[in-house]
This record gives structure tokens, sequence and C-alpha cells, in this order.
């Protein structure tokens, strides 16, 4: 017979003990429902005939599926109809949105309502992935209240959509905490606490679109050649999703590798919705979060300040056994001031 827990902390209960801020229940509450109903509609896309492109192009000028249009739009009317929110920044919507005076808060979210829709085509994780902000004193919400880099991030999560659906997020300068959806309560219960990195960097395993290769540098192509040389090579693992290849990265240890090169100098993923939340995870969590190589220099994605609310940056993203093998590649290539590598969970 089952257990059954009757005082099971849930994802509100949780917000409510950790930060005593009836507003920011209201808000994880918020994006907990839009999660839900994403869910929903992720489990049934086959039946409901929801697999395919909507004909529309998102702001990066990637095609639209029906599922990102339909997760957007359930994403933006939960955080509107909060009354929490002054702002939201989506990777489908060009422009920010701002949410009407009478329903206006303090907080100021960027999301990628379903990361990885590329695969769900073919029934492979995706996820959900968001940023909060607070606006700054005296803004009624603004679209600088978000061009700030990840020092000013109060709270950064990703939703994991797959054979079980698990929210992970951070308030700044505190634990990482994992959330399992419970189907038969509906509601997201408390199942992975403190979560940090393998403390003897676990699992060997690097992560990456090997394909772009011939665009990289130097030091991430011997790095690479490193991971997959000697009497024991690193194993490869990409899911094409970053949620899932950042979540098993946190869970089993090793490398995700997503850099700048010479077709993309920028880098691809996204700094608002992907970037700065994920790399407040990992470093929180224990691990390192990179840009490699960016602007002449080798820094943290976390002080990346955004220009643009759609700006891109690089990423190499794991734990500091692995990461600093990266770093070894670009001390022998010489030219450029390499950081000392520096990690510590935080685990309360």
């Amino acid at each position: 017979m089952a257990e059954f827990d009757s005082d099971a902390q849930t994802l509100n209960r949780y917000v409510m003990a950790s930060s005593k801020d009836h507003e920011l229940v209201i808000l994880m509450n918020a994006i907990a429902t839009s999660c839900k109903l994403i869910t929903s509609a992720v489990q049934r896309a086959g039946i409901a005939h929801l697999y395919g492109l909507a004909g529309e192009i998102n702001s990066t000028g990637d095609d639209q599926k029906k599922l990102d249009v339909l997760s957007n739009d359930m994403m933006i009317n939960a955080l509107v109809n909060s009354g929490v929110c002054a702002i939201l920044v989506s990777e489908e919507n060009e422009e920010p949105i701002i949410v009407p005076e009478g329903k206006r808060g303090k907080f100021c979210v960027a999301f990628d309502p379903l990361d990885g829709s590329s695969n769900i085509d073919c029934n492979v994780s995706v996820g959900t992935i968001f940023s909060v902000y607070e606006k700054r004193e005296g803004s009624d919400g603004s679209a600088e209240d978000l061009l700030r880099s990840g020092a000013h991030c109060i709270c950064a999560g990703y939703v994991a959509y797959s054979s079980a659906v698990e929210m992970v997020f951070c308030f700044k300068n505190k634990p990482v905490h994992g959330f399992c959806l419970d189907p038969t309560i509906g509601e997201f219960v408390h199942t992975r606490v403190n979560m940090v990195f393998p403390t003897d960097g676990g699992k060997k395993i690097f992560s990456c679109n090997e394909g772009n290769s011939v665009h990289w540098d130097k030091a991430i192509k011997d790095a690479v050649d490193e991971f997959k040389s000697g009497s024991k090579p690193y194993t490869a693992r990409y899911v094409g999703s970053m949620v899932a290849d950042i979540h098993r990265t946190i869970l089993y240890g090793g490398i995700y590798i997503y850099p700048a090169d010479h077709k993309s100098p920028k880098g691809k993923l996204r700094l608002l919705y992907e970037g700065i939340p994920m790399a407040m995870i990992i470093e929180q969590a224990g691990g390192i979060a990179s840009t490699g190589l960016f602007n002449g220099k080798i820094q943290r994605v976390i002080d990346l300040v955004p220009e643009q609310i759609h700006d891109k940056c690089p990423i190499i993203m794991g734990g500091q056994r692995d990461v600093q093998v990266v770093y070894d590649q670009y001390k022998k290539q010489g030219g450029v001031d390499v950081p000392e590598l520096t990690s510590a969970p935080i685990t309360k």
C-alpha cells in the first residue's frame, strides 16, 4: 500500500516559510499554475493535435510551434492576472509586455515558456525557464527594470516536463530546491532539498552540439578533444533541450557547453531567460557558470548586463573539475586573463 504524507510541504508553503512575502507566494503560484497547464498541453499534444508549426516566427527568428504559442499564452495570462507583476519578457514576444495599471505589481519576469520545443514533435523532454526581478525604486515597470545583471535577480528556476514534472528554483543567495508535481493532488511537492553538484565531480559527461565544432575557437575544440581522449574518456550526452541537459548536469555532474563561435559570436542562448537564471541555479548549487571567451575576456554569466531584452550569451556550465579543463586550454592558448575557479554550494 502506498504511503501518504499528511504533512507534505507544497511549493506555496515552502515559499511562504522561506520568504514571508505574500506577493512572492502569489507570483510562484501563478508560475506553478501556468506550468501545470503547460504539463497538460504537453502530455496531450498528440491527442489535441498540438504538434507542428504555428506558422509564425518568434523574437529571435525561430519558427514557432503550436505548443510554443499556447504555452506562451498560458504564462502571460497567469502572470498578468496575478496582480503582482509589472512587466513580462517572453522569448515568443518581440516587445516587452506591460501589465495594465490596475493589475500591476512589483515583479518583473522574463521567461522561455517552452524551451527545447523543437523536440516536442518527437516526444523528447522540454521545459520552462524563468527569472524574477523587482522593479527599480520609482519605476512603474519598463524594460530597463530587467536590463540588469544577474546580481539583481531575486529568483530563478526551471521546470522539466518528462516522465515526472519537476520544478527546480532558488532565491538569491539561498539553496537550490526541487519540487515534483504530484498529479493526484495537483501540487508541486518538495522532493529535492539543497540540490548540489556531486562533491567528487560526479560522472564524467560532456554535453554540447558537436555539429558546430567547425566554428569553435581552438580552446573549446581542444577541451572537447581532451574529454574524448585518454584511457577513460567522458561520455557524450546532448538532448538539445537546455532544461534537460542542465538538470542532468546538476544531478549527475559533468559540463554543458554552448560557446560563442565564428558563426554566432554572441552565443545562441538568451541572457535574460536562459543564461542568467541557469547561471544563478548552477552557481548556488556549487557549480561554475562561465561565458568562456566572450567579448575579449572570460567572465561569469551572472555578471553580464543585457543591452536589449533578447540579448544572447555563450555558456560553459558545470562542475569545477570539468570547467577547469576548458580554462586550462585557455591558459595554454594564452593572450587572455584566465580567472581562478572557486565554487561552493549554498546549503542554508
